[in-house]
């Protein structure tokens, strides 16, 4: 308690001279005009942008919640689709929606990580998809997370088809550009165009036939060769991927192990 009064007391001359001038300052404001309209524009400008902060952080919030509910919504009506597919074809397909929480563009063998693990049903081996057409498939499964390999992957293989006269060829990347990938085993009798749109084939327990994957950018017939060189832009673009789905088949452990009896 001494040592506060000493202090006042040693520092009394310049609180008072503090005082006086913030008195005088609120005097000025008050009974002038354009000072006071100039402090309480000053003050309402700063009311302003703290409200304009907090209206930002609420609407991220806001749109990271309905985008949430936007995936779930889109699961919930491609299960409707395979549901009403199944009466037809015996369709066993089922999609969960996800979010990625990791994920490597950069490399030549990146990967994903999204919200889902085994706890949620997820298995190794299912397929991932977004909106937009084909992610990847599931690598590792944990409780609660698991690692995809996305078809931006070198060691990614993925059976496709021509929407337009359903002629298979595979989906590989090369490392270079995450826009794009290449169709291979594509004989030089087919007839590609610019533009083509390319699918799933479903000839595979990961995906269902006609998922999209991309669309031909260019191709190349070099004279001789039996095959084409295909470069197919992806649907997927994989900077602003967000959501997924995970495509699971009720009947993809009976199909994968009557195809592992096979000699």
């Amino acid at each position: 308690m001494q040592n506060l009064l000493k202090i006042l007391l040693r520092y009394s001359n310049f609180l008072v001279f503090i005082t006086l001038e913030v008195a005088a300052f609120l005097l000025i404001s008050y009974n002038n005009a354009y000072p006071r309209s100039s402090f309480f524009s000053t003050a309402n400008n700063f009311i302003a942008w703290q409200h304009e902060q907090m209206s930002e952080i609420s609407g991220y919030f806001s749109l990271r919640y309905q985008n949430e509910q936007l995936a779930e919504e889109n699961a919930a009506l491609r299960n409707q689709i395979y549901m009403q597919d199944s009466t037809l074809t015996g369709s066993s397909y089922h999609c969960m929606a996800a979010k990625v929480v990791q994920m490597t563009t950069d490399e030549m063998h990146n990967y994903l990580t999204i919200n889902r693990g085994n706890k949620d049903g997820i298995e190794r081996g299912q397929g991932i998809r977004n909106k937009d057409g084909v992610v990847g498939i599931v690598r590792t499964v944990g409780r609660n997370y698991s690692v995809v390999i996305p078809i931006i992957n070198t060691y990614t293989n993925l059976s496709c088809r021509f929407s337009k006269n359903d002629y298979i060829g595979t989906l590989q990347w090369d490392g270079k550009d995450i826009r794009f990938a290449q169709l291979t085993d594509v004989a030089a009798h087919m007839v590609v165009n610019p533009g083509d749109t390319i699918v799933t084939s479903g000839l595979s327990p990961v995906f269902p036939e006609g998922i999209p994957v991309g669309i031909v950018e260019n191709s190349e017939l070099k004279e001789g060769a039996s095959y084409y060189t295909i470069r197919v832009r992806l649907h997927t673009n994989f900077k602003r991927l967000k959501y997924v789905e995970v495509v699971q088949n009720a009947n993809q452990h009976e199909l994968e192990e009557l195809t592992n009896g096979v000699d």
